[in-house]
């Protein structure tokens, strides 16, 4: 994979921004690959995110990601020998984040999940930035599964399930009325890290605002167990919400998520198990 042009290319790009703020980074290790790639630059501590141009999301994640540090908020902080912004570098937007190692155990225990989710929740009360409502994340995800040029292998029983799940799932969910707050958008496990100073959220270009149930939707089931005053109702509504989303996306013609098709098929199936085979009643 690292033999790809544009994964060359994005650690030319970031391994040149690290070395004119004087960073200790001679080579990267490849870290993940979607629409975004991340490396790891080494023989540091510097974590690169490379992003397409126009990436509009990664200059708002930087910047949430230090307010929430200058909280105390659990996640992973832009790195403290470079300023907090994008840097542009052949084409890419790049931002520097301090890498942390993972340690065991690498499945965060539910009571160590919920406490870190509570305590960032707590750290974005105290923030004040615009961000998109939970609603537009969905729209996006409407106007995927409507656009047979951007899914052209969805099915027409699937993208039929898809849009009745998502436009029956969203009026159920904003017809319960709950407080709306800011929220991380994505906080499943692959978003935190077990880290030598606690878990740690990353990824937080997602970032909504919704129900913290919406939140806890992406989270394995027994965390709401040790997550205050849930609404085991609204909860169910944003789950099956939440994999009608994700399904979709993994649909995208131009997802560059690993494995992403067989996911999407996994996502599917699942959505027709928490909805009934036929998805009755959201036609």
């Amino acid at each position: 994979m690292m033999s790809e042009p544009r994964v060359r290319r994005a650690v030319a790009a970031a391994l040149a921004v690290a070395a004119s703020f004087g960073l200790d980074a001679d080579d990267a290790v490849l870290l993940h690959e979607s629409n975004r790639i991340t490396l790891w630059l080494t023989p540091g501590d510097v974590l690169a995110r490379v992003a397409p141009p126009g990436e509009d999301a990664a200059g708002f994640e930087v910047e949430l990601a230090r307010r929430l540090t200058l909280v105390g908020a659990p996640v992973a902080s832009p790195h403290p020998r470079v300023p907090a912004i994008v840097h542009e570098r052949d084409g890419f937007a790049i931002t520097l984040w301090t890498h942390h190692p993972p340690v065991p155990p690498l499945d965060v225990p539910a009571p160590d999940y919920a406490h870190a989710l509570a305590r960032l929740h707590g750290g974005l009360r105290e923030i004040d930035l615009p961000a998109p409502r939970f609603t537009d994340r969905v729209a996006q995800a409407r106007a995927l599964v409507d656009d047979h040029h951007r899914t052209p292998e969805l099915t027409a029983p699937d993208r039929e399930l898809l849009a009745g799940t998502l436009r029956e799932m969203e009026r159920s969910v904003l017809e319960h009325g709950a407080p709306e707050r800011l929220l991380h958008g994505e906080p499943h496990p692959g978003n935190l890290l077990p880290t030598a100073e606690g878990p740690l959220f990353v990824d937080l270009e997602t970032c909504c605002r919704g129900p913290v149930e919406f939140d806890l939707a992406h989270a394995p089931d027994e965390v709401a167990d040790h997550y205050p005053d849930v609404d085991r109702e609204l909860l169910r509504l944003c789950r099956t919400l939440m994999t009608a989303m994700i399904a979709a996306w993994r649909w995208d013609r131009d997802d560059r998520f690993p494995d992403g098709r067989r996911q999407g098929v996994e996502w599917i199936a699942r959505l027709r198990t928490e909805t009934g085979s036929d998805g009755v009643g959201l036609r």
